[in-house]
């Protein structure tokens, strides 16, 4: 078994920035083994200002419960803030 902490192979975190709103795109499983370099992306939009974020989870495969956790994480910061968390085409599978 591999480091948690690394990403494994197939995941990918794609982040953009229009004003005040981030884009972030999930490709793969979010899960304990993924779910640190979502954080850091997330974080690191949150402290640069970002007040809005959308998620686009149309490549998304699977999400576990740590994977839940840093969605519900930014949701929580960014309320802090008056901002927020949208998610954008969720599958089947992740709803």
């Amino acid at each position: 078994m591999g480091d948690p902490l690394t990403a494994p192979d197939g995941f990918r975190v794609d982040v953009a920035t229009v004003a005040t709103t981030g884009v972030v795109s999930i490709a793969g499983d979010l899960d304990l083994r993924s779910c640190r370099r979502l954080r850091e992306e997330l974080t690191g939009l949150i402290e640069d200002g970002v007040t809005s974020v959308v998620i686009d989870l149309a490549h998304m495969d699977f999400v576990d419960s740590t994977g839940l956790d840093v969605l519900v994480g930014a949701q929580k910061r960014l309320r802090q803030r008056g901002g927020e968390v949208v998610l954008r085409s969720p599958r089947p599978a992740a709803r």
